[in-house]
């Protein structure tokens, strides 16, 4: 499984971003995750920032350090990002031998078993110095069994709530949850989708973003 889809991101290396966030419903997405992102980091300190699984690099400007499964990915983040330091590594093993002040970890634990994500928690948790911070992004359970169930690897990993809070309950305080990408925008023609983005914002961070498609939750190691 692991070597299916560490395949299949080195074979999409050259064309990911292209292919993934250049499309109006890609910008759909990534225009909330920096939204997001650049709103929490606004008045924020920290001196090291982790990309975990920062693929080609799509948000490492935001962070001091990158770390991706795939070499092809990572040279091309490092080529786009010059001064950032990047390594090769899992995100149950980061491969650097230092504390974070805050982890975010965009569009991978979808991939992993719920036994890979509890040992991607511990890994973060590991990492992070007194009161770290750690951002990730998971699909929501109940969008999976009434608008698009699948089981397969690429969006298999979903979680309810309160799964989530279970998971963190002995190390962790959850500071923050918000939704992204709660209309079915893939429906919609690409020319009406930026006007639904503003109101998909806004009812993400209301009741509503238990069905959108991801939840994007802020721990804070305790």
């Amino acid at each position: 499984m692991k070597n299916s889809i560490h395949e299949y991101y080195d074979h999409l290396a050259e064309t990911y971003e292209e292919n993934r966030f250049g499309n109006s419903y890609g910008r759909y997405i990534d225009e909330q995750e920096n939204l997001f992102l650049n709103s929490f980091f606004k008045d924020k300190d920290y001196s090291k920032i982790l990309d975990l699984g920062c693929g080609t690099g799509r948000l490492l400007r935001l962070a001091t350090h990158g770390v991706d499964f795939s070499e092809k990915m990572l040279r091309i983040a490092s080529e786009k990002n010059p001064g950032k330091i990047t390594a090769v590594g899992e995100i149950s093993e980061i491969p650097f031998d230092i504390k974070f002040d805050c982890i975010f970890c965009f569009h991978v634990i979808m991939h992993q078993t719920k036994e890979e994500t509890k040992k991607f928690l511990d890994e973060c948790f590991r990492k992070l110095g007194n009161h770290g911070i750690l951002i990730f992004d998971y699909p929501t359970k109940a969008r999976r069994k009434t608008v698009s169930p699948q089981e397969e690897w690429h969006a298999g990993n979903s979680f309810t709530t309160s799964e989530i809070s279970i998971l963190s309950n002995e190390k962790w305080h959850i500071k923050n949850t918000i939704g992204i990408l709660l209309f079915p925008v893939h429906r919609l023609p690409d020319r009406l989708r930026k006007l639904f983005l503003p109101l998909d914002i806004l009812l993400c961070r209301t009741f509503l973003k238990k069905w959108a498609s991801y939840n994007v939750v802020v721990l804070e190691k305790k």
